[in-house]
């Protein structure tokens, strides 16, 4: 049993801790676990470059730079037979740096709250409800999940300022996810579109909309022995072109990220992350790089 403990100490670190950035990049979402477990997971991650919250924003230039401290909580569900989960990640950031707006150099340096994330998913095939002395048993073979994440416009906001830490709207984000394991290799892919809501005081007084932006991630995951797990990890997003006042802007997204993860236990109730991504193409402000670590303690369902 201490064995598969161990390895079920990876399992959702990083399908619940982001740095709650635009296009976080998120390995072993669908994977299973234990029904009745609960996860607190205490995160940190720094990007530099561009902007990480919204890259369609009307800057260009941005030499900016964000620290994220993410605290989160997730729990597994059993719904009707299959595996679930409920997390809500809250973070607290600190943003500055230049940007250029309208040919003037433009400085921020804000910190507080940023827009926190609340998410259900369900894997509705490959993956059942399990208790922990049933999961002790299971192995996994192919995953079919899906997920909606809904992102509540409660972080700080100015709107004087083109460049915030909250959005000032509320995003839906509906997600298909596959995750097929092959021996210790596990290969995965996920499908989302995000909605967006209308911004109506977007920078002194404007009325902001945004199409959906459409995205798509591809992970090869090797699972080492003892629970330890990495990954090589790619994102792909367009669309979300943006409204002002009536007026279409031409900042259509079309970019792409790469990034690795390396996830490992530290005991049967802890784990540690690490993880990175950059930009590789990005025609809007997307392109920064980011760094970040989360620990994670995990309780109930038996452990």
């Amino acid at each position: 049993m201490r064995s598969s403990l161990a390895v079920i100490a990876g399992i959702l670190l990083s399908s619940v801790v982001s740095p709650a950035i635009a296009q976080e990049i998120e390995p072993r979402a669908y994977s299973n676990a234990p029904v009745g477990v609960n996860f607190l997971i205490a995160g940190y991650a720094y990007t530099s470059g561009g902007i990480a919250s919204d890259g369609s924003l009307p800057i260009t230039d941005p030499d900016l730079a964000t620290s994220n401290a993410v605290v989160a909580y997730a729990r597994v569900l059993d719904l009707r037979g299959k595996s679930a989960k409920f997390d809500v990640i809250a973070p607290l950031t600190s943003l500055y740096g230049t940007a250029n707006l309208d040919g003037q150099t433009v400085r921020r340096d804000i910190s507080g709250l940023a827009d926190p994330k609340f998410r259900f998913s369900v894997n509705f095939f490959g993956a059942p409800a399990l208790s922990l002395k049933e999961f002790a048993g299971f192995e996994q073979d192919l995953i079919i999940g899906a997920s909606l994440q809904v992102s509540a416009p409660v972080g700080q906001y100015d709107e004087t300022r083109v460049i915030n830490l909250g959005t000032n709207r509320w995003s839906f984000k509906p997600e298909l996810g596959v995750s097929q394991a092959l021996g210790p290799w596990t290969l995965e892919g996920t499908a989302a579109v995000t909605f967006y809501t209308d911004n109506d005081d977007f920078y002194r007084g404007n009325k902001r909309s945004q199409d959906p932006l459409y995205s798509m991630q591809a992970h090869v995951i090797y699972a080492f022995p003892r629970g330890i797990w990495g990954s090589l990890d790619g994102t792909y997003f367009n669309g979300g072109r943006t409204t002002v006042n009536g007026a279409l802007n031409n900042d259509l997204q079309q970019n792409w990220r790469v990034g690795a993860t390396l996830a490992f236990p530290v005991n049967v109730r802890n784990s540690v992350k690490l993880y990175g991504s950059s930009g590789v193409s990005a025609r809007t402000g997307n392109d920064y790089d980011l760094l970040g670590i989360a620990w994670q303690y995990r309780w109930g369902g038996g452990l």
